[in-house]
Order: C-alpha cells, then structure tokens, then sequence
C-alpha cells in the first residue's frame, strides 16, 4: 500500500563521526564525545563575544547595554526549543541504543516539521511585541533605542535559528558530535566576519549601525542551515528523511505527546533560568548603565565558564539515554561519576584563568579606561567561583532528564532561583547593595547543587520511563531480532 510505514531498517551503520556510546571505557568515550559538544558551545560563546566586542567598540556602552537587554530576551525565547530538542534527543538516543533507525528518523520529523513552524510564528509574534518586551525589562531610555533596532532584526534569525539548533541536538542525540561542530564554525565565521561589514557599512554594504550586528547573525544562521542540510544529504547520515520519509515532517500524535509531555518541563527549566535573569536584570539596570554593560560583559565571560558544564551535562544524557535504551544500566553510575569529574576539573581551570586574567578580559569589551570595568571585576571576584557548583548540577540533571525525569530538576530550579536567588537579592539588598545582585549566584548554586545531589540519590528517577509506544507487530519483529549485539537495548539547565 502506498501509505504503508517503511520497514524498519537493521542497526544503522557507524560512520567515522559516529559514536557507540554503549560500548568501551566510560571515561574516555565520554570525554572523547563530549569534546566536540564543547568545541561547538565555546564557539557559540566566542560569536556572541566578538559580536559584544564589534558592538562596544564601534557603537559604545549603550548599544553594549542595549545587546545584554535584548540577549536575554533571546534567551527567554529560546527556552522552549530547547526544552523539545532535549526531549528528541533523548529518544533519538535511546532509539540508536536499541538499533532502531527508524523511529529515530520518526522523532527528527516530527520534532523539525512541528517546530518550524512554531518559529516562524515566534519570529513574527517577537517583531511586533518587542517594544513591549524591552518596557518590561525596564530598559534604560539611552538604550532602548539600540535595542529595538538589534531585537527586531534578531527575530528574523528565530527560524533558521530554531532549526538548526534542533538538528544539531538531535546529531549528537544518534552519537555524532563532529557534524554539529564544523556547522558552528561555519556560523562563527561568517557572523563573526560580516559584523563590521554591516556595523560600519564596508564596501557595498549598508551602514546599518546596531541592526548590523543583527543581520550578520541572520545570514549566518540562514547559510549554516542550508550547509548542514546539504552536508547530511550528501554523505547520507542515518538521521535523513528520503522517499516516503518525507511525511514523517507531518506531526505523529504519538510522538508529539511524548516530546510536548517530556519537553515542556525542560523548556519551562529554561524558562526559570531566564525569567529570574529578566528580574535580576531589571535590578541591575535599576543601578545604571556602567553597571548594566559591566554585568553584560560579566555575563558574556561567565558563557565560557559554564559552557564544559553544559557540553558535559549534554554529553552525559545522550549517553546515558544510549546505555538505558541498551538496557546497560551498570553504566549509568560511571558515566554521572566520569561527568562530574570533568565538569570540576575543566571548570575549575577556567575559575582559575579568569581570576589571574580578568582585567584583559574585561577590557577586550570595555576597553582599559571604561568606568564599567572596575565594576565588572568586582563581580567576576563574588560570583565566579559559583560555576564549579553548577557544573555538578547539570551533569546529575543530565543523567536523570536521559530516562525521563524532568519534573524535578524543574522544581529543584525554580526553588534555587526564585525564592533562593531573588530572594537573597532582595533581602539583602538594603545592607549589601548591589553585592547583594552577586552573591546571590553562589547562593542559588550551592541550593541548586545541594537538592540535584538528594534527588539523584532519592529521587526515584531510575523508576520512570521514556519510551515510544510501539505497536504489537514492531514488539515481535525487535524480539527475533536476537543476531544484533547489544539489539537489546535518556540535557541541562
């Protein structure tokens, strides 16, 4: 029959950027895998920091003050492809741990077919209420202007965005991590490359000032997008829709309850995470510009510390989520140990390098003379260090989030940032002032730290399930299926 779902295809086959995460030492598959993830965040990082450095220079502490504004916004936005790419990486690892390429491929169609069109809608929807979000965030008068003109040229790249965003998860969700690295440096190139180009109106382009920095950001993401599609198809990866295929962009109900049901929480961890950012931010600008652009550059120093926690924590629920599909749950422990481990000893290094060279660092944005940049050392000194605590909570909220657990690293958040963070903000605010703002990291850090330790030892997460229903006939197609080794076979915030 013409409608009739294509066979399911045996063990999909390995290709050198590929990885068995269910096989061989635990320590250094899990290194070697997550290397890449971080490659590909540290580059992300360095693109927004050489945007922050285009826009400084050029355009001064407003416009830098105007970009942390609308960075966060962003942020807020993107929370919730986010929250689904998770969801669809975890089920696409899990699929790859039980050899089963096609519902694999079933997962990456309904997960890029649903949620291009939601970004499309974001983008337009953001257009039109972006004077209401920068009102919101209490935007100081000398940058709002800047910071429409950056946000609104910024949601233009929402769907190219989105979706390469989701494809690259879902890559590293079947063990590749590589594809998804030389797509970033192609994005980190060009944007980095057409800033000034825009900014400055360089040869026959346009003077477009602050949007400029946007627009690089629009073509990037758009050229990157169609590069990695063209990549996939090229070299024939596993996770690519052909023939029949196609219709899998059609949204399975099935599926789609599984990603909504399991992504939404993570999505709404984002949400936490950046909607007690927006009420911190708004106490921040409360305190004025230098201190605004001195917390937006701290911000843009603080991306790098807390990128090996996020490649780590990342790298640790795509492999999990590969060991629980194969059924290899000795695993499992070693991996969360091994995760830890790497996530203290590489954040610990970059604690450290910060702290001997926070003034170069600083002055790359503010330059050597800017009164912003005694303000942002002092809040390297008191909230630097918190970022050893937060790689630890990732990497556990890894590796419960692999089989399924979401509700509770979402609590655990939203207990650490609001009543903890803002609260310490607030209440200590009248006698510690705007120290008040920073040390509320390390408070929040050591909460959050303290409750994903207890919910991974008690929690009962070991318990649940994330799995895709399947129909009796598939059941009894897996089970004779006994030839394949290891044919019996779950992100952070």
């Amino acid at each position: 029959m013409a409608d009739q779902a294509p066979a399911r295809e045996g063990p999909p086959r390995r290709r050198p950027r590929q990885r068995d995460l269910t096989s061989g030492p635990i320590a250094g598959t899990l290194l070697a895998f997550a290397l890449p993830t971080l490659g590909s965040s540290i580059l992300q990082s360095l693109n927004g920091s050489i945007n922050t450095v285009w826009v400084g220079r050029f355009l001064g502490e407003e416009a830098l003050a105007a970009t942390s504004n609308a960075n966060i916004v962003m942020f807020l936005l993107m929370a919730f492809v986010f929250g689904f790419g998770m969801a669809s990486t975890i089920l696409i690892g899990q699929a790859f741990g039980r050899r089963d390429i096609d519902t694999a491929r079933r997962v990456l169609g309904t997960a890029v077919g649903s949620f291009s069109v939601i970004s499309f809608a974001i983008g337009l929807l953001g257009w039109i209420f972006a004077p209401a979000l920068l009102h919101l965030l209490a935007t100081p008068a000398g940058a709002y202007p800047f910071a429409l003109a950056y946000l609104r040229v910024i949601f233009i790249a929402i769907p190219p965005s989105m979706i390469l965003i989701m494809l690259m998860m879902t890559l590293r969700g079947g063990g590749d991590a590589m594809t998804p690295l030389w797509s970033m440096i192609l994005v980190v190139v060009l944007d980095g490359g057409l800033n000034p180009v825009f900014i400055l109106g360089l040869g026959p382009a346009p003077r477009l000032g602050i949007a400029g920095a946007a627009t690089a950001t629009v073509i990037a993401n758009s050229v990157g997008l169609v590069a990695l599609l063209v990549y996939i198809y090229a070299r024939d990866l596993p996770l690519r829709l052909r023939g029949a295929e196609w219709r899998y962009l059609l949204p399975d109900p099935t599926l789609m309850k599984t990603i909504i049901r399991k992504g939404l929480p993570m999505g709404l961890q984002m949400i936490v995470i950046s909607s007690s950012a927006l009420a911190l931010i708004g106490l921040v600008n409360r305190e004025g510009v230098q201190t605004t652009a001195a917390f937006g550059v701290a911000m843009q120093l603080w991306t790098y510390l807390q990128m090996p926690a996020m490649a780590l924590g990342a790298a640790v629920s795509a492999m999990v989520a590969q060991n629980i599909g194969a059924g290899k749950w000795e695993r499992v422990s070693a991996v969360t140990g091994s995760g830890i481990a790497f996530a203290l000893l590489i954040t610990g290094m970059l604690v450290v390098l910060l702290a001997v060279a926070d003034r170069p660092a600083l002055a790359l944005f503010l330059g050597s003379h800017s009164p912003a940049l005694p303000i942002a050392r002092h809040i390297q000194i008191l909230a630097t260090w918190s970022f050893l605590l937060f790689g630890v909570t990732l990497v556990l909220f890894g590796t419960v989030r692999a089989n399924g657990a979401v509700v509770g690293p979402l609590v655990i958040l939203f207990i650490g940032l609001y009543p903890v963070r803002l609260g310490f903000a607030f209440g200590a605010y009248p006698w510690l002032k705007a120290d008040a703002l920073w040390l509320s990291f390390p408070v929040s850090s050591f909460s959050n730290m303290l409750l994903a330790v207890a919910f991974y030892l008690h929690g009962g997460w070991r318990k649940n399930r994330m799995q895709i229903p399947v129909d009796p006939e598939e059941c009894i197609e897996e089970a004779q299926a006994t030839g394949e080794p290891g044919g019996r076979l779950n992100p952070s915030g």
